[in-house]
């Protein structure tokens, strides 16, 4: 492992230069609501890719559940078209069906309509009822680059230890980037499982607040704990060679 990717929330322009200035390596746009994270408008897409020359990956996520419906699919197709004609790099989604599992046909669906474009597959494998099934469902998704999860519906102060037995697995170490609640104290011990990406959102503002904007040296710290915790696994695994 040569480098970890640090991925950052942002809701407008005014995050971009906190998350830059840190060194975030990609940031993920969304639009936060008083009652559901959602798919921004295509202005604000435009606008944060005008700030930054980062990669932008967008969500696509019009409802307040993990299911959609065939207009909406229709809709987020020509959502994630925008999205890329303003300037992001990739998008964020993921569907499940009415049996809490992985929704393959929705996400192939919309991945095949995406030809070429990267995308993360969600905190939607949390809620699934069996999250080692559903890893084996994701990895045979075309384009995914990424899985986001923190083990857990409650986060990683609950799922922390189940992620990382999964993480033990060497494809889903590949896919997976910690996200939901990430504390400081586990990003080494992921680090040594092999994961080498992962996701922030409240821990670099402020308070926690998204009143706040997102703050360099919030950022900072944070790739600076992760960029130490590769350097020393690199060391131990070069030491036992």
């Amino acid at each position: 492992m040569s480098e970890a990717l640090l991925e950052v929330t942002v809701l407008h322009p005014r995050d971009v230069p906190g998350a830059q200035e840190g060194g975030a390596d990609r940031l993920h746009l969304v639009a936060a609501g008083a009652d559901a994270v959602l798919s921004p408008e295509p202005g604000v897409v435009s606008s944060v890719c005008r700030e930054t020359e980062l990669p932008v990956f967008v969500l696509l996520r019009l409802n307040d559940s993990w299911t959609t419906t065939g207009g909406e699919l229709t809709r987020l197709v020509g959502l994630a078209e925008d999205y890329l004609g303003c300037g992001a790099a990739g998008v964020s989604f993921g569907f499940l069906d009415a049996d809490l599992e992985i929704d393959a046909e929705v996400c192939t669906h919309l991945a095949t309509s995406l030809p070429g474009v990267p995308w993360t597959f969600h905190e939607a494998v949390d809620a699934t009822l069996d999250p080692r099934r559903s890893w084996r469902r994701l990895l045979g998704l075309p384009g995914l680059v990424a899985v986001r999860s923190a083990g857990s519906p409650q986060g990683l102060s609950v799922g922390y230890d189940d992620l990382l037995a999964t993480a033990a697995d060497p494809q889903v170490a590949r896919l997976l980037m910690p996200g939901g609640g990430l504390l400081a104290e586990q990003v080494p011990w992921f680090v040594r499982a092999g994961v080498s990406m992962f996701h922030l959102g409240p821990q670099v503002r402020p308070g926690g607040s998204l009143k706040s904007y997102v703050d360099a040296g919030h950022v900072r710290s944070w790739r600076l704990l992760l960029d130490s915790a590769v350097e020393r696994a690199a060391g131990s695994v070069s030491s036992t060679r």
